[in-house]
């Protein structure tokens, strides 16, 4: 009985060595069933005028982005101040700065300094210009106002509401270098480019309305080329996933249902239908699934004689390069372009897949049954060894009182045979 426990505990073993691979292979298959891995776009740039990125789904095409012109922000100074801290004012007053057409107030007071009023207008109108104070040299110290956004429209203008500004630190109202006296540092001009020969214009150079999906940063004056094309690493690193992870279930199954007449070398599983036809269910698959339509050896998936899977990556490229498309409804279903002008509405290879394993490695499937035997039969050998150890352990009580009751009389007969032996002598010695 014991000997029968230990060989269903190392089974238990196994079959969790296994049931993990299976899983994993599952999880492998999975990965090659979802539609959105075919989504998934990479963009190639020849050139170093442009960034392009390309979201999941977006068209697939070459196309050129010739950049005239990139979109610059519209920069303004003041007139020079001795130092950042004089005062710009002789009372309290307000400032209007317009930028793209949009108003705000800047409020100042006898009080405020250059620096103060910098920081007043950061806070105020943060969201449309940046204001900074720049040393050009020793005592030469002007604010410079740069848009937020590029582009024609971003003219800078700042109009004294109040006329209290002032142009010597406090002293006289009326100063015009915050205002009159702001000169252009530079223009904004929108960015001009050429997408396969025609002209566009935007007012930045972050274009993402240009074609749906993709999102284009203009870097420099020049010429690219773009390949916006299916991301093909990812979808071959999956099927690299998924060979790796079918040989080493392949590997256990092939280890645990050897058969031989040598016990040493025979598979635990040797004799057990469940992890059998599941072997053979993972064996067929490779050449039954396609819908009709090819196999996966079509796609450079291939199996040897000794049951390693291995993919050829030119085949499986070539048929992506000729039909992307295909390729996807073959492994995930769809419809499959016949070349004739017919489909064949497939369900899909990596989806039959999945469903052929899910029957073993889903909830409720053929191996959680199974592990549920293991654990029974394991219950029940221990329930019945409890059970004859607590007999023995029964007959071994009754067993030692009557041995306690043999020694007690061999005791008394060893007792009263010393007295008559002691009897004799005495008898002899008179």
């Amino acid at each position: 009985m014991t000997l029968n426990i230990v060989n269903e505990n190392d089974k238990k073993d196994a079959f969790g060595v296994l049931d993990a691979a299976m899983k994993n292979l599952s999880d492998a298959i999975n990965e090659l069933q979802t539609g959105t891995l075919y989504d998934e776009r990479s963009a190639t740039v020849v050139g170093t005028s442009v960034v392009v990125s390309a979201d999941a789904n977006s068209d697939i095409q070459d196309f050129t982005l010739n950049v005239t012109q990139l979109a610059t922000k519209q920069i303004e100074q003041s007139g020079s101040f001795g130092t950042s801290g004089d005062l710009i004012a002789t009372a309290a007053g307000s400032l209007n700065l317009n930028v793209d057409g949009q108003d705000f107030t800047i409020n100042y007071d006898a009080t405020t300094t250059l620096d103060d009023l910098k920081k007043a207008i950061n806070d105020v109108a943060g969201i449309a210009v940046d204001a900074t104070i720049v040393q050009i040299a020793n005592g030469d110290n002007r604010l410079f106002i740069s848009s937020a956004q590029t582009g024609t429209t971003q003219d800078i203008t700042l109009t004294d509401t109040s006329g209290f500004l002032s142009d010597d630190g406090g002293v006289t109202a009326g100063g015009t270098k915050l205002t009159s006296g702001f000169t252009v540092v530079q223009t904004g001009v929108d960015a001009n480019f050429e997408f396969n020969g025609q002209a566009i214009t935007r007012t930045s150079n972050q274009v993402d309305d240009l074609v749906t999906g993709y999102k284009i940063t203009l870097s420099e004056t020049g010429s690219s080329t773009v390949s916006v094309a299916q991301n093909r690493d990812q979808i071959l690193e999956r099927v690299d996933s998924f060979i790796t992870q079918y040989n080493a279930a392949m590997k256990e199954l092939n280890d645990l249902t050897k058969v031989s007449t040598d016990s040493a070398e025979r598979g635990i599983f040797s004799s057990e239908s469940t992890i059998k036809s599941m072997k053979s269910a993972l064996e067929g698959m490779i050449g039954s699934v396609g819908g009709g339509v090819g196999t996966l050896y079509d796609y450079g998936i291939d199996v040897d004689k000794d049951g390693i899977m291995s993919v050829d990556k030119v085949a499986l490229e070539a048929k992506l390069d000729a039909n992307p498309a295909n390729v996807q409804a073959f492994f995930t279903g769809g419809a499959y372009d016949n070349g004739d002008g017919t489909t064949t509405t497939l369900s899909g290879a990596f989806v039959d897949m999945f469903t052929t394993i899910d029957t073993y490695t889903g909830i409720g499937g053929y191996l959680s049954e199974y592990k549920d035997s293991i654990n029974t039969k394991i219950s029940t050998l221990e329930d019945r060894k409890l059970s004859a150890v607590e007999s023995l352990d029964s007959k071994y009580e009754i067993l030692k009182k009557k041995y306690a009751a043999y020694d007690a009389l061999i005791a008394s007969f060893n007792r009263s045979g010393d007295i008559f032996t002691q009897l004799l002598a005495n008898q002899q010695n008179n």
